[in-house]
């Protein structure tokens, strides 16, 4: 009899775990993004972006938009070997020596995309043929004149959004708000940008700027900014990086329109679509996280050896015409 009565006691703990385990289980509740004291979603603090992930999918990896856990620990494997393998300075190499003076990351994005661009779904940048003839004329005339070469390099500017895209070191950015206003700090080329929410106008059409003219509003808990009034001298990317993308140019028709949003404490989302439909057939969307580094510190970006170098290039360059044989 007693063994009846376990038997059925047994019987009904069972059934009591797998009626509780088919209930739908209560969603786990949407993380909340602290707010400003003006009642903003607070982005402050200091993000970086550092990694392995290349801005555009490599043809090896077509079709392919996301990594499997093995395969991004495979490529972080493989990029790391490479490095130490290659560690080492060349016979009277300028610049950076090795691998110490660089902060280019070591690990893919934290999504296992296989690039940061994410629209096109092909992962490419759909850029004209006549903006790359552009950047290939320049390339081949960097030493011809200032103009000829990278915004970056003559110390002006790394543009919107390209101050945003991961580079080889520096990337490191300052988001301060305070009522009415959002302001990044870029740690690259000491840039800083201040973002207006009070939905004023954008300025005249006539005025241009290298990094543009920025307004700002809240959808939600996601700044959006789009940015116009360009000039026409500035590159999408000056960074290499970025790929055959460096040097591809922009015009005055440049529109981006970015995008910002807390998705966890340490995690900011974000994105940016670009469109300027005399170098790219169609507008094109970039995707990555901002991680939290409330330990990070951002120092001064003096950009002077850009200005003492880029005057060596060119009397250089004209040292060489002077001493070639006339054609």
């Amino acid at each position: 009899m007693r063994r009846c009565f376990l038997g059925v006691l047994t019987l009904a703990v069972v059934l009591q775990a797998a009626t509780a385990d088919a209930q739908p289980r209560p969603p786990k509740p949407e993380w909340t993004a602290p707010r400003t004291p003006d009642g903003q979603p607070d982005l402050q603090g200091v993000w970086t972006n550092a990694t392995i992930t290349p801005l555009e999918r490599p043809a090896a990896l077509a079709g392919k938009a996301f990594l499997t856990d093995e395969e991004a620990a495979a490529i972080e494997k493989r990029t790391a070997a490479n490095r130490a393998a290659n560690d080492k300075p060349g016979p009277l190499e300028t610049g950076s020596y090795n691998r110490f003076w660089y902060d280019d990351g070591t690990t893919v994005l934290s999504t296992r995309q296989t690039s940061l661009v994410i629209d096109p779904p092909d992962g490419r940048v759909p850029v004209r043929s006549s903006a790359e003839a552009r950047r290939d004329d320049y390339a081949a005339r960097n030493a011809d004149g200032p103009e000829f070469m990278s915004p970056w390099d003559r110390c002006i500017t790394r543009g919107i959004p390209g101050s945003m895209f991961p580079a080889g070191y520096n990337n490191a950015y300052q988001i301060i708000q305070t009522p009415g206003y959002v302001a990044i700090h870029y740690e690259m080329i000491h840039d800083a940008r201040i973002i207006p929410l009070d939905k004023r106008p954008p300025l005249p059409a006539r005025v241009q700027t290298w990094m543009g003219d920025s307004r700002g509003r809240w959808e939600g808990d996601t700044l959006v900014v789009e940015t116009t009034n360009y000039n026409s001298q500035g590159w999408i990317t000056t960074s290499m990086a970025s790929g055959r993308i460096k040097g591809i140019p922009h015009t005055d028709q440049l529109r981006v329109v970015e995008r910002f949003k807390r998705v966890s404490k340490d995690v900011i989302s974000y994105s940016a679509t670009i469109e300027d439909p005399p170098i790219f057939t169609r507008p094109w969307t970039i995707s990555f996280p901002l991680t939290s580094d409330p330990e990070y510190r951002i120092f001064e970006y003096a950009c002077h050896e850009g200005n003492y170098a880029i005057e060596n290039i060119l009397r250089g360059a004209r040292a060489l015409e002077k001493a070639s044989p006339k054609k």
